[in-house]
């Protein structure tokens, strides 16, 4: 699977950690930033792994900053985008078998390592269950429709 994967300085440590977790499963990786824990603002590289995922790109995104909420927020701005946020592994299963999300957020500053790899490789492995849940995820789409026009 390829995936984009961004962070701000919030995130920069776990996002190193997850480049070289993913790509030891053998998943391909497209690092978008940032480079340091130099402070950077996030919602330009969460727009650019939401947008990589919409183009085709990249088959899923992960965003990564402190708590993971802004990252979220950011990349879900980005039209086709379902982020979500996942500290734990019950949220990261329903978010891809229910909501069908393309994008996942953590906070660097409140899931270790360790935990990280674990939310992923949930969130990797779990499909979409379809349907009554397309349903609800053709609406979020219509919502989206909705406000473009």
């Amino acid at each position: 699977m390829k995936i984009s994967i961004g962070a701000d300085h919030a995130g920069y440590q776990l996002k190193q950690h997850l480049v070289a977790t993913l790509k030891e499963l053998g998943h391909e990786v497209d690092d978008l930033g940032t480079h340091s824990e130099e402070s950077v603002d996030y919602p330009p590289i969460c727009a650019a792994v939401g947008r990589a995922v919409v183009r085709g790109d990249a088959d899923r995104g992960i965003v990564l900053g402190g708590s993971g909420q802004g990252e979220q927020m950011a990349a879900n701005k980005v039209n086709g985008v379902r982020a979500a946020l996942c500290h734990d592994l019950f949220t990261a299963r329903l978010s891809r078998s229910h909501n069908d999300a393309n994008v996942l957020s953590m906070g660097g500053r409140i899931v270790a390592p360790g935990l990280a790899d674990e939310i992923v490789a949930v969130w990797l492995e779990t499909d979409f269950d379809g349907g009554r849940h397309s349903r609800r995820v053709e609406q979020l789409a219509e919502i989206e429709r909705e406000e473009r026009s």
